[in-house]
């Protein structure tokens, strides 16, 4: 199917997009039919191009590089004519020198903007966006109660269970499918310890149940141990063996939970500052206009975040490679840029170690929506980091603690990456999508952004944001990196996302499993 961008001009002159001077290729607004003209350009095309997709814009001779946005995208495997389609037919990866370059482009931090949302400050002194009581659990085992304690609050089951609660906004039981058989001084069992206490204490969790089996590897003292944690009022443990079975357990955990329902409802929402909210930055199902509309629309918010003091999490390290150049320049010190160096250095190994490639991201999705390599992804990713400094880097899951752009070493998968950067500490998930990507992070709410039209048009229902007008000149990056931006501020304040009324988020947590299960 053809993703067709609307204009109010559907002529030749306005048929392409030339994205930076130094480029090969121009990008298709519409499909482009065998034998029109682009005379801006002066080519003409030579065989049906769909729209998203590259055109090339001169003749290229077989091993030369290509260029978007003015960076390498990849090699030609076959000489190209001007006007030809250019795609995984005659482009392929190869390798080059990257300028690294560390900090040249930072700017230097500038006193904070006074913008505010309305939030819900915790006890601590931690500032929640929602206020769920969630349920974790430390092996696949006990998932099956977790759940069935999370379905006896469901509004849409019990309405009555949580109508004395207007404040609570939902049990949710956040499931995952290991837990043992596994190294347990390994880096496998570390992470899931590490992505499990960053869930049991953040702040949109007003109180947490965590639920074992009793003899799995993953046993809880001990992940409350390696995390710093102890159990208590609003951390509770306890096992389906110790409790006596299923029937058992389900019936403790609810209520346990009846229990901490009234206090966790006692809570109101107060002005509080912008430097309090995280955005984890997530694309999925991305196409050929992600990194013309969306992705720097929403950079364009995360400047404007950054500025009021809050902080911006940049993910998925397989769909930075290939343009973490760009980021090393923008790094405060070469200390930062390097740790960026040593994740992508991490993942040529482990790539090598599985006899896999870093070039297979791109999906077939979004090789259908016009992109081919994943240099010419990663280039449009990064636009999700708009243009400021790189303050950090950190490992899978691990606290952020800095404020303004972080980058966190995820993989390119979103339920897996998005996953981390709420153990992080996000509590808001900006998620740009051009092919229509379903998708719900509990406890944090997460902002649906349409890279094109026609995605608006026929999924309206899961969209929040439509930035489709940038690529046919009906609005701004500017524009919509404010109306982004406002739309932060409203949603961490209580408004609900799309997402969230279609109960997306339990489902979608899904910690990074990279060890052996024996």
């Amino acid at each position: 199917m053809q993703i067709i961008i609307k204009t109010g001009d559907q002529s030749a002159a306005n048929a392409v997009i030339r994205l930076n001077p130094l480029d090969d290729v121009l990008i298709a607004r519409q499909p482009l039919p065998q034998g029109l003209t682009l005379a801006k350009e002066g080519i003409q095309v030579r065989q049906p191009v769909p729209a998203g997709h590259k055109v090339a814009a001169r003749d290229i001779a077989k091993g030369e590089p290509l260029r978007r946005y003015g960076q390498i995208i990849g090699f030609a495997s076959k000489a190209i004519s001007a006007g030809e389609h250019v795609h995984v037919h005659n482009l392929a990866m190869g390798d080059f020198a990257r300028d690294y370059a560390f900090g040249v482009d930072a700017k230097g931090q500038t006193a904070p903007i006074d913008d505010t949302f309305m939030g819900i400050v915790r006890s601590d002194g931690r500032v929640a966006t929602r206020n769920y009581i969630g349920i974790l659990t430390s092996v696949n085992c006990s998932a099956t109660v977790a759940r069935a304690i999370a379905d006896y609050f469901r509004r849409d089951i019990h309405p009555q269970a949580l109508a004395d609660f207007p404040n609570v906004d939902g049990v949710v039981a956040l499931t995952h499918g290991v837990g043992c058989a596994i190294d347990p001084a390994g880096e496998a069992l570390g992470m899931l310890q590490r992505t499990l206490g960053g869930y049991a204490i953040h702040p949109n969790f007003a109180a947490v149940l965590m639920i074992g089996l009793g003899c799995e590897t993953n046993q809880i003292p001990d992940l409350l141990a390696a995390q710093g944690l102890t159990s208590g009022e609003t951390l509770r443990t306890f096992t389906i063996q110790g409790t006596g079975g299923t029937t058992k357990t389900i019936a403790n955990g609810i209520a346990q939970v009846k229990n901490l329902l009234a206090k966790a409802n006692q809570v109101e929402r107060e002005p509080v500052s912008a430097r309090h909210l995280t955005v984890g930055l997530q694309c999925g199902g991305s196409d050929g206009y992600s990194g013309i509309t969306a992705n720097p629309a929403l950079g364009n918010a995360v400047d404007r975040l950054v500025a009021a003091g809050g902080t911006a999490i940049l993910s998925e390290t397989p769909e930075i490679y290939g343009a973490e150049h760009l980021l090393t320049r923008r790094a405060v010190s070469r200390a930062v840029g390097e740790k960026l160096l040593a994740r992508i250095k991490w993942w040529e190994a482990y790539c090598e170690r599985m006899n896999a490639e870093m070039n297979n991201n791109p999906s077939a999705g979004n090789k259908a929506g016009g992109l081919t390599t994943i240099l010419e992804k990663s280039l449009g990713a990064v636009a999700k980091a708009g243009s400021s400094d790189l303050v950090d880097v950190y490992e899978y899951a691990q606290a952020v603690r800095a404020h303004g752009l972080v980058f966190m070493d995820t993989p390119g998968y979103d339920p897996i990456s998005a996953t981390g950067q709420v153990a992080g500490g996000a509590n808001l998930i900006a998620f740009t999508t051009g092919r229509g990507s379903a998708y719900g992070c509990a406890p944090a709410p997460s902002i649906k952004l349409a890279t094109n039209n026609r995605l608006w048009e026929t999924q309206e229902d899961d969209m929040d944001v439509n930035c489709g007008g940038i690529a046919d000149g009906s609005m701004t990056i500017e524009e919509r990196g404010d109306y982004i931006y406002q739309m932060m501020l409203r949603i961490a304040s209580g408004e609900r996302s799309k997402s969230e009324s279609h109960g997306y988020g339990q489902n979608e947590f899904v910690p990074w499993q990279i060890g052996a299960i024996t």
